[in-house]
């Protein structure tokens, strides 16, 4: 297991390297500049050029440009907060996003694999056609059809929930955008889990296990759910990370201060500093996840270790 967690490490920081090469040479060849004033002059311009090292050498910045991001120096921001520490800013909004997304991913998975399981138990019977028409709805509108849904009703009509979002009540003011945003997680993950445990419960092995008087209480939570479970984290991963780093959508539908709105902010006014930093952050966000979901595949299946070469690590 020890070898097999080494490779999948060493992967990813390769992995990660890869990437802020080819977000610095993106950034590099974008037209514009993070001064584009028009009252700026061009000897001001090369004041602040020099102030910010922009008019070093392209391998000089590419340097320093690693070293601070794999040490947590973003720099300072250009124009959103001018001189600003951008870390001061992730970390201000950054939990935010973050707490919404856990939520979310949470709520979603668990009534999702309750459904796909039920589902699956109760194969073509009422209550798997209801679970599969949540599944079709869930896939089909996008979450801020929900999120609209759910201010209107919960929030303007029964006045359960504000709309939108405040720092003081700041749990209660999450409940919304995650609701909205787990809809897709439950369908996609109890569509999964359905036709999964569907396969595995029809399974030669499975009706041996049942015909030699294993408990069928054992055989759907043990043996048929384990099976199941690897594909529905494969599908899980990506869906994680779109969660956690926040939708630009919701965030914009309930006025949440998260990490996608000043994204999109940094780019309408070029700030580079601030793209690279969160860019990072999404893009760092996904290789972890992406490695968790491996080492989960060797804990849940050890079959898994041995076909990605353990014994030859």
């Amino acid at each position: 297991m020890r070898s097999y967690v080494l490779k999948r490490l060493g992967i990813a920081v390769i992995t990660i390297l890869v990437i802020l090469l080819f977000l610095f040479l993106m950034l590099e060849f974008m037209p514009g500049s993070p001064f584009n004033d028009e009252k700026i002059t061009a000897a001001q311009r090369a004041v602040l050029d020099a102030k910010y090292g922009l008019d070093q050498p392209v391998f000089i910045r590419f340097f320093h440009y690693i070293k601070n991001m794999l040490t947590g120096d973003f720099g300072v921001s250009y124009v959103i907060q001018k001189n600003m520490p951008i870390s001061a800013m992730l970390e201000a909004r950054l939990p935010v996003s973050l707490q919404i997304g856990f939520q979310a991913v949470v709520l979603g998975a668990l009534i999702g694999l309750v459904l796909g399981i039920v589902a699956a138990l109760k194969h073509n019977s009422f209550i798997d056609s209801l679970t599969t028409f949540i599944s079709v709805i869930g896939v089909s509108f996008p979450s801020y059809v929900f999120a609209l849904a759910l201010s209107f009703f919960l929030g303007s009509k029964l006045k359960w929930f504000p709309i939108l979002y405040t720092d003081h009540k700041p749990f209660v003011s999450t409940v919304l955008p995650t609701i909205a945003l787990a809809m897709f997680t439950v369908a996609t993950v109890a569509r999964f889990a359905r036709s999964e445990m569907i396969e595995v419960l029809g399974s030669e092995y499975m009706l041996l296990s049942e015909s030699k008087g294993v408990p069928r209480r054992r055989l759907i939570w043990v043996h048929a759910l384990r099976n199941a479970l690897i594909p529905i984290i494969t599908v899980l991963a990506p869906l994680i990370v779109g969660l956690m780093t926040g939708s630009l959508v919701i965030e914009q539908i309930f006025a949440i201060p998260g990490i996608g709105s000043l994204l999109v902010t940094a780019i309408q006014v070029n700030d580079y500093n601030v793209i690279l930093a969160v860019t990072f952050v999404y893009s760092l966000m996904f290789i972890l996840v992406m490695l968790l979901v491996d080492i989960l595949y060797g804990i849940i299946d050890p079959r898994i270790r041995l076909a990605k070469g353990e014994n030859h690590g």
